[in-house]
């Protein structure tokens, strides 16, 4: 069976190969698949990748898509409970300790797949506002035909989420922007609207606008949802959107649930739309959930497609904000009542859950990346020391390799053309 992808700014079509390749539709769209993938409920015992990787990419053979699957979802997915009806859903145990690796190191096999005697080099440009330039830089570190280039702004990313990406070296390049996420966004977004240099350099994105770095976010909403009896109200700490996409699409195609609600930090515009109100792009703001620093959303036009209108969308998604104060007042209580750390990005969406009127129904909070990502913020609000994981330490102790340029599409467009300064 082959499934083609269609853009949500128009009829364009493509294939899985051509829609992982090219990141964005030739118009500027979004990939989306033409039929939502489906399946039974609940999944059987074993695997939930292994079992859900051939619905969400039927055009591959099935035992390729169950290796993939395999090879990129190789450590756990916890559930800690906090309270009778609050749980949180650890997503941090990849290498790089965010959510992130789930979808990077899906793509980075899939393109590797796609890659393969091409004779071609790849080169995966990707703008993060913190894990996901480090997810994909591990994920594709050292493999051959492709490069990597993150870009990230540089006073917008805690010192641990940029050493991931400056420690490397090899195929990887940092690139620092002295400005927002929502300018290094605007910049990749501009060099794959360039066909001549999309061309020239086989430009693909490791961004969740990448449906190889999107669908496979569904597996941990299954993971958790089969482990309980009845429906859950998934709480997603949200920025880009993409998270809470992947959901979306997993609630779509057959998961039950009793709801979603996206949790932000003061970039909260589509909390005010999701709350009623008209979305309006937003210069973003800095906050201590960095991550989280996006004031346009580029998921938000693909789940507007999913859904038709926003009225229908606010059936199933509930949005609301916290402040920073709000963040570090629920790491210092939840550490003090349980002896539990969180980082700033589950703090918010743990904020967020405490207002909710759930009654018995069980709420997963989704917990995005390891609180040791983020020592000052959670030691300051603990008042002790976060234990450090070993891969982190390291990345501390290496030397750090990026270029650093102005918000300047031109000055991203001389680094891809002359490489690494």
């Amino acid at each position: 069976m082959v499934t083609s992808y269609v853009s949500t700014r128009g009829s364009e079509t493509a294939s899985l190969r051509e829609a992982v390749l090219q990141g964005m539709s030739p118009r500027g769209g979004l990939y989306v698949p033409t039929q939502i993938p489906t399946f039974d409920w609940p999944p059987p015992e074993g695997s939930v990748a292994e079992w859900l990787a051939p619905s969400l990419f039927p055009s591959l053979e099935p035992d390729v898509a169950r290796r993939i699957a395999q090879d990129a979802c190789d450590f756990p997915f916890p559930l800690v409970q906090i309270d009778d009806s609050s749980f949180i859903l650890e997503l941090f145990h990849g290498p790089t300790h965010a959510f992130k690796d789930v979808g990077a190191r899906f793509m980075a096999d899939l393109v590797s797949l796609f890659a393969t005697g091409s004779g071609n080099e790849i080169t995966v440009l990707v703008a993060t506002s913190g894990d996901t330039g480090g997810a994909v830089a591990n994920a594709f570190f050292g493999r051959r035909g492709t490069r990597v280039v993150a870009v990230f702004p540089l006073r917008g990313v805690s010192e641990t989420q940029r050493r991931q990406m400056t420690t490397l070296g090899d195929n990887v390049e940092a690139v620092a922007v002295e400005g927002t996420f929502d300018d290094c966004q605007r910049m990749v977004k501009e060099c794959f609207s360039d066909p001549s240099l999309s061309a020239r350099h086989g430009l693909t994105s490791a961004n969740s606008i990448n449906v190889a770095r999107l669908l496979p976010q569904a597996v941990y909403y299954l993971e958790a949802a089969r482990r309980f009896r009845e429906p859950v109200h998934f709480v997603v700490p949200s920025g880009n959107l993409g998270n809470l996409c992947a959901g979306l699409i997993a609630s779509k195609g057959g998961m039950p649930h009793a709801g979603f609600t996206a949790a932000f930090n003061r970039n909260h515009g589509v909390a005010d739309l999701l709350q009623g109100g008209p979305f309006e792009t937003r210069d973003s703001i800095r906050t201590l959930s960095n991550a989280m620093d996006v004031g346009n959303p580029s998921n938000l036009e693909r789940i507007q497609w999913l859904y038709k209108s926003d009225d229908a969308l606010r059936v199933d998604v509930g949005g609301d904000w916290v402040s920073d104060e709000d963040t570090v007042r629920a790491i210092a209580s939840v550490h003090r009542r349980e002896g539990y750390v969180m980082d700033p990005h589950t703090a918010v969406a743990f904020a967020v859950a405490q207002r909710l009127d759930a009654g018995v129904t069980p709420v997963v909070i989704l917990s995005t990346a390891h609180p040791a990502k983020f020592p000052e913020v959670v030691e300051d609000a603990i008042c002790e020391s976060v234990s450090m994981p070993e891969t982190i330490l390291s990345a501390r102790q290496k030397n750090e390799l990026m270029s650093v340029i102005p918000p300047d599409l031109g000055k991203l467009k001389e680094l891809l053309d002359g490489g690494r300064q």
